[in-house]
């Protein structure tokens, strides 16, 4: 009996110890500028492990086949735009556990994005509405490099649709950000 309350006790402890060690893992918030399509972002946590991101700035995007029309080749489209992600990490604790950083949420993700874009500044394509809208689901990394070097990937399906009605699907959309984060 002694020796299992003894064996009891010292279980306890190296329980209690280890917990002690472990680090917290969790989101946190950062600004960010991004210069491939010029914006400001904010990626503020909503959970543990999950971020809201905001980003409004002006850049390149492509046509939609039923809201753009005129240009054969290739399509451009500068316009003002709004990006909204609501992303979800799964792997930060393994990146811990690898000696990884997960400094300004470097990690993996799963999302739901919308992006909407308002009238063009620069195109070649007449476009159905002057706003369109794109939303849904992506997987994506983005890690920090070095002081505050930011990079950010993600790729997934989407709807989209304009003011009049007009909409489909498309099977990809993705995403490549390069910037600092402040």
């Amino acid at each position: 009996m002694k020796k299992l309350l003894l064996l009891s006790i010292l279980l306890f402890f190296t329980f209690h110890i280890s917990a002690q060690e472990t680090p917290q893992i969790s989101t946190e918030k950062v600004w960010r500028i991004n210069f491939l399509n010029p914006a400001v972002e904010l990626e503020h946590p909503t959970g543990e492990y999950s971020t809201f991101s905001s980003g409004l700035g002006i850049g390149y995007g492509g046509g939609h086949p039923d809201l753009t029309y005129g240009a054969p080749g290739f399509i451009y489209i500068i316009a003002p735009f709004l990006d909204l992600q609501q992303k979800w990490f799964y792997n930060l604790n393994k990146r811990v556990q690898k000696d990884r950083t997960v400094d300004n949420n470097s990690g993996n993700f799963v999302s739901l994005r919308l992006i909407t874009r308002g009238p063009s500044v620069a195109e070649n394509v007449y476009r159905t509405s002057d706003y369109d809208f794109a939303f849904g689901p992506t997987w994506g990394i983005q890690r920090k490099y070095g002081k505050n070097f930011h990079l950010l990937f993600d790729v997934g399906p989407h709807y989209y649709l304009d003011t009049h009605g007009n909409g489909n699907i498309f099977p990809i959309m993705f995403q490549l950000n390069l910037g600092f984060d402040l």
